[in-house]
């Protein structure tokens, strides 16, 4: 679960770390008023989208005249902003953040991330903070460091300082990043944060540290023990079937293509798509039906994958180890009956009770299409698709 810079900045703010004066308003009058609250002669006008890239698309404005910051809240409240991080429908601008202005000596980029594989939290930084941090890690990836943390030995300042040496920090401020560091790393630890991003984290006027943006992502599987945290949440920058579908317990993310995919095990989503793919298809969506999946959860499967106008043809791919081929298919034709589906959907089953699941299917007098394997499934749902 993302939270927005505004959110972030306030949790930054209580947990010691240096930020700007600044408010969040939702409509012009309070971005005015809280512009004169500041005491700045400089003014940021930021949009709150849960996704980077803002600066280089109008989500970022500043200025030196407090009567223009009214003005530039009003031309991005209500309105969406597209970024390479977005659709092409763009996240709703509902709030901005109004903060004080302040001189930039340097830029740089801080970051602290699971690292899946190393089963760890690590410190990601670079002398190469901004908008183009992106650019950096594809055309210089030797700009950016890294550190692990050794959980059996917990956070090293040795290693810290280390980190501030080969940004090029004077003395002082190598104190004050290691101070930094800490903070971000109790904060992470304290809220079950996956990722904390800091692009950039600047040395300001007076010499000193200051992050200049700031991003939290919650893991989701923690929310559960972060009541508070979970308030915060914005559903208006969530994709509304993907909301949907974790309410009814199902993975799914929406995805470009016209092929939905019905699949049990992420694994097994992955290579239906990949299949999907390499024989020219475009897959809609990754959808996880879960190992236990009943009846009752594959009809809202049906139910989600439908209500994206784009799809097609649907390929449901599944493979019966704790779930029963029977109960999938009770499912199928539920939803289909229930739903009117007038699309193909093409169906390769496997596993417990497969052959009296492929027979239920056949007997439903529903036009629906089996398929011998996974190859077969993802030829015949493609040409079904037009591809």
């Amino acid at each position: 679960m993302n939270l927005h810079e505004y959110q972030s900045k306030q949790i930054f703010l209580e947990s010691g770390i240096p930020v700007l004066d600044g408010g969040v308003a939702v409509s012009p009058d309070e971005a005015f008023e809280v512009a004169k609250n500041l005491s700045t002669n400089i003014w940021v006008v930021k949009a709150q989208v849960h996704a980077g890239g803002r600066g280089k698309v109008g989500g970022v404005k500043i200025t030196k005249n407090i009567d223009e910051v009214k003005d530039l809240a009003e031309k991005m409240l209500g309105t969406r902003l597209v970024t390479k991080q977005t659709d092409v429908k763009g996240l709703p601008i509902n709030h901005v953040y109004i903060e004080a202005g302040t001189e930039i000596v340097a830029e740089y980029y801080f970051s602290l991330v699971i690292d899946r594989a190393k089963e760890t939290y690590t410190f990601i930084v670079s002398s190469e903070g901004g908008m183009d941090i992106e650019a950096v890690a594809d055309d210089t990836p030797e700009k950016i460091i890294r550190y692990s943390i050794d959980p059996s030995k917990g956070l090293s300042n040795e290693s810290l300082r280390s980190l501030a040496k080969k940004l090029n920090f004077m003395s002082h401020l190598e104190d004050e990043f290691i101070d930094f560091a800490k903070k971000i790393y109790e904060l992470a630890k304290k809220t079950d944060a996956n990722l904390i991003e800091v692009n950039p984290l600047i040395i300001d006027g007076d010499n000193h540290l200051m992050a200049l943006d700031s991003k939290i992502a919650i893991e989701d599987n923690a929310l559960f023990r972060q009541p508070e945290l979970y308030e915060l949440r914005d559903p208006e920058q969530e994709d509304k079937l993907e909301e949907k579908a974790s309410n009814n317990d199902l993975s799914y993310v929406s995805l470009d293509g016209n092929i939905a995919c019905m699949v049990n095990g992420a694994g097994l989503a992955m290579a239906t798509m990949d299949l999907i793919q390499i024989h020219g298809g475009r897959p809609a969506n990754f959808l996880d039906v879960g190992g236990g999946a009943t009846t009752e959860r594959v009809t809202a499967a049906f139910e989600i994958i439908l209500e994206n106008p784009n799809v097609k043809a649907i390929l449901v791919n599944i493979f019966g180890g704790i779930v029963r081929c029977d109960v999938i298919a009770d499912g199928i034709i539920n939803a289909v009956r229930s739903s009117n589906i007038a699309i193909p959907i093409i169906v390769r089953l496997e596993g417990t009770n497969v052959e009296n699941g492929k027979l239920k299917l056949e007997e439903s007098g529903l036009e629906i299409i089996s398929a011998n394997d996974l190859t077969d499934a993802a030829v015949k749902v493609v040409e079904s698709a037009g591809v």
